[in-house]
């Protein structure tokens, strides 16, 4: 005889009713507090922050007055490598700091913004560097064709050559590091969840070309191209989730155009710079006092670049709610 137990009928287990849903507000939506207000609380963070490190840069800058000759003067030239590596290591600890605070708020990891550790400075990173120098050579090769560029020789000797190297080196590691988290990083990541990636990365691209609006000799052509190296960073970012290769190639960029080459670089002129080089030719060739940045050369070379990009790395990584 089968048991009884048995032939009973499982019983249905109770329903768990759903969690109660805050609803939906100007200040908080579906996914959480609104990407607007947290794009304006990192906004917050920053500026406190930047206030913060203004005001301790500030005492610090009269304590060494204080102890040193009224002769002597304290300053920093934002063209040398450690003016450049000062400036944007600030813009760095600034948004990193901001936007570790967000995390906290939002419950998420802070390599979720682009930077995660476990890439840090691998195989993207170092291929994007010989990318990034790959292309401005490229540039200049193209401007050289049509007789706009030439190299003269060497600008430094000795053992200025690799202390340049190193402190170029890391000077321009920092300028990646801070104008991509800056622009790519935690600003990217939020708007996304609020208009969509690319149209974040259009938005944020101009606002790229418009911080640079300011070095001197910068050109609008110059700034186009600004603007179309923030699209293509934003395609590196989409294709393989972080921005590691972006920084790659920023730096390899950067270093081949300031220091390897000595070329302007967004107008600004190149300091302890391996080669002395020379332009002739039209603005449209040589990209006048921009440098090879506002070069016709630039915009075609960026292109390619893309492209090639594209068709190797096809799939989407970036990831955000």
């Amino acid at each position: 005889m089968p048991d009884p137990e048995l032939l009973s009928p499982t019983p249905t287990p109770p329903e768990i009713p759903p969690v109660p849903q805050p609803p939906n507000t100007v200040f908080r939506g579906p996914n959480g507090i609104r990407a607007g207000w947290r794009v304006l609380f990192f906004l917050l963070f920053v500026a406190a922050i930047a206030l913060g490190l203004m005001g301790a840069t500030m005492l610090v800058a009269m304590a060494l007055r204080r102890g040193a000759p009224r002769s002597a003067g304290i300053g920093v030239s934002g063209l040398t490598p450690l003016g450049l590596g000062i400036s944007e290591g600030v813009i760095f600890v600034v948004t990193a700091l901001a936007a570790l605070i967000m995390a906290r708020i939002e419950h998420r990891k802070w390599g979720q913004y682009g930077l995660p550790a476990r890439g840090a400075f691998g195989k993207d990173f170092w291929i994007g560097t010989l990318v990034g120098f790959g292309a401005i050579s490229t540039c200049l090769l193209g401007i050289f064709a049509f007789h706009g560029f030439h190299l003269a020789g060497l600008a430094i000797h000795g053992a200025t050559i690799p202390a340049s190297i190193v402190a170029w080196s890391l000077t321009f590691i920092l300028v990646g590091l801070a104008e991509e988290f800056a622009f790519r990083g935690y600003l990217q990541y939020t708007l996304t969840t609020g208009m969509g990636f690319w149209p974040t990365a259009i938005l944020l691209s101009a606002l790229f070309g418009l911080a640079h609006a300011g070095n001197p000799g910068e050109s609008k052509t110059g700034l186009v191209s600004v603007v179309l190296f923030g699209l293509l960073f934003c395609l590196l970012l989409r294709r393989t989730g972080n921005l590691w290769l972006a920084v790659g190639f920023h730096m390899g960029w950067d270093w081949g155009q300031t220091f390897f080459y000595g070329v302007h670089d967004s107008g600004l002129a190149p300091y302890h710079n391996l080669f002395n080089s020379s332009f002739s030719g039209p603005v449209w060739l040589t990209g006048g006092t921009v440098g090879p940045e506002a070069s016709v050369f630039t915009p075609i070379v960026l292109a390619l670049v893309a492209i090639l990009f594209a068709s190797v790395y096809r799939q989407n990584h970036y990831q955000a709610p």
